[in-house]
């Protein structure tokens, strides 16, 4: 049973990238509980609360990008009852003002099992320097 949750997760974790590398804010929309409690840190910005809040920051963000690329490294996903958390680090390669950038982030994502199914309820990214 756990490992068929972590792979939920896992999967779950998947669909989030996905969703980010392709810039869109409807599937990013499809991985996100619609909660009061929904928080998002992005490297350098200050928490985001609720889920118009948190929903805003990805807008703002895909407007701005032009082009997003992944390859997670480290990846570590626990799952205690109807709560799951990924550890991980984002190698990113993204376009931003026509000019290629290349950076890594290590990134916590939370998520919640509601309704037999996961939705991340919190996402931290951090820059390493």
């Amino acid at each position: 049973m756990l490992k068929e949750m972590i792979e939920e997760v896992s999967r779950t974790n998947e669909a989030f990238y996905h969703a980010f590398e392709s810039l869109d804010i409807k599937k990013m929309d499809e991985v996100w509980a619609k909660e009061d409690y929904v928080t998002c840190i992005h490297p350098g910005w200050n928490i985001r609360s609720g889920w118009p809040d948190v929903r805003d920051s990805w807008v703002k963000i895909f407007n701005n990008t032009f082009s997003m690329e992944f390859r997670l490294s480290d990846i570590m996903i626990q799952v205690a009852g109807d709560v799951a958390w990924v550890l991980c680090m984002e190698n990113i390669r993204n376009t931003a003002d026509g000019e290629p950038q290349e950076a890594q982030v290590l990134a916590t994502n939370v998520y919640e099992r509601q309704h037999g199914r996961w939705f991340m309820v919190h996402h931290h990214g951090s820059h390493v320097m």
